[in-house]
């Protein structure tokens, strides 16, 4: 991928959102105590946390803050991982797996306290987050995860159909959960407004600068662009699913232990009043428990901003407004004739069991990566954690569970492959358990 020639995606993020901040590109001989590879939410939440330890920090960015993920997902604030429960987190990580679950459990809530104390207009709402199952057998996911989230003190709800209904407005759910601390923002509106807040206290940001290599000289990071480099006592690399897309050869084991996979995003034209007295009232985010993911929330202006996948992208855009269209009205019977002004996508990094991973890259430098489609929350925690770390916070005080990088046999081929899984969703979806 060429920065040169890089453009904004044409989402509704980036229609709706003031412009950010002018940024210089990296030139020259340039040192800071720590270097942040990457704009995103977790390098923009490490060195904003680092500034206001009083740490001299720098983030080298390939393109613009928030133009990867960051800026193009759903906006969705979700406390908890995509399938993976405390249980299976404790089970793996053990007593830090502990502080991670705790971490995880607060995500929703630290998120919307960053946005609040840099005043960030983000069209934050924090009216909660459910997930409905879409079978009577899938109760047990809602149970299971209430039950677990419980003992660790997440305010969590099981819901029955009824109030799975009057909740969201449909017939078509069985039940789910809730968690109170859920909701939803614009995420590239966050991501510049991190930004803003990082310059004002200091720090400083290069923008269109990708990094093509990093090592390790003379007890010093340094970090080296088309155009010069960078040298620093600690790095944090925050570029999860675009770790290898600017630069190959910038991190390729943590490049291939992600599998990047495209996630489209769609926005209807403004909804009614009436509509939206009966589709989803109270302006929860919505993520249900298919594999080919239904999920919807509303954004400021009364779009809402949906999604969908396909197998195979030849068309997509028109394939996609026919698709969810007719979920939409399946669904919502009372939304009427459904229009889509946006339709946009993006990489997110999926790992082989829905994980993150989190890495030592050497004396005083920290990687992170996998996010599989519930980053938004925990980007913006494990930010501040990433920054305690190199500022040189006890391991045993950390939520942050180390592992070794493990890349993915036949990573380029499986790259290919990957969309099929779709088929596969769609076949387990079909299932009753």
């Amino acid at each position: 991928m060429d920065s040169a020639n890089m453009r904004w995606p044409d989402s509704l993020w980036a229609a709706m959102t003031p412009a950010g901040p002018q940024l210089p590109q990296f030139a020259g001989d340039v040192s800071a105590d720590v270097i942040v590879i990457g704009a995103g939410f977790t390098g923009l939440s490490s060195a904003l946390h680092l500034r206001e330890a009083g740490v001299d920090v720098a983030v080298v960015e390939a393109a613009e803050p928030g133009w990867g993920a960051s800026g193009r997902n759903n906006g969705q604030v979700i406390p908890t991982l995509s399938r993976p429960d405390p249980d299976d987190i404790i089970a793996r990580h053990g007593i830090v797996g502990e502080r991670f679950v705790a971490l995880l459990r607060d995500s929703a809530s630290t998120l919307f306290d960053v946005a609040r104390r840099y005043q960030i207009q983000a069209e934050q709402e924090q009216a909660g987050w459910v997930q409905p199952v879409h079978s009577p057998g899938r109760m047990k996911i809602a149970e299971r995860r209430v039950r677990q989230w419980s003992k660790f003190g997440a305010p969590v709800e099981i819901l029955s159909r009824d109030q799975t209904r009057q909740m969201l407005g449909s017939d078509a759910w069985y039940g789910g959960f809730w968690n109170r601390t859920g909701g939803h923002i614009n995420p590239l509106a966050l991501a510049r407004g991190l930004a803003a807040a990082l310059l004002q206290r200091g720090g400083r940001i290069f923008a269109r600068s990708p990094v093509v290599s990093f090592e390790r000289l003379n007890n010093r990071w340094v970090v080296k662009t088309a155009n010069g480099q960078i040298s620093g006592r600690a790095l944090i690399l925050a570029t999860n699913a675009y770790t290898g897309e600017f630069a190959k050869a910038l991190a390729p084991d943590i490049a291939h232990e992600v599998m990047p996979i495209r996630s489209w995003q769609m926005a209807t034209q403004p909804l009614s009043d009436a509509a939206r007295k009966i589709i989803i009232p109270g302006r929860q985010a919505m993520s249900d428990t298919h594999g080919e993911l239904y999920f919807a929330r509303y954004d400021a202006r009364n779009r809402l901003v949906t999604g969908g996948a396909l197998i195979n992208t030849n068309d997509a855009v028109a394939k996609l407004k026919s698709m969810v269209a007719e979920r939409l009205q399946r669904l919502w019977p009372e939304i009427g004739d459904v229009k889509f002004d946006y339709v946009w996508n993006g990489y997110v990094g999926m790992t082989t069991d829905f994980l993150p991973r989190i890495h030592r890259l050497g004396p005083d430098a920290y990687a992170w990566a996998g996010c599989n489609g519930r980053a938004v929350a925990l980007s913006i925690a494990l930010g501040d954690e990433l920054s305690k770390a190199v500022r040189g916070v006890p391991e045993s005080e950390l939520a942050l569970p180390f592992s070794e990088p493990t890349p993915i046999v036949a990573h380029g081929l499986l790259r290919h492959l990957a969309p099929l899984m779709l088929a596969l969703y769609r076949r387990r979806d079909a299932r009753e358990i």
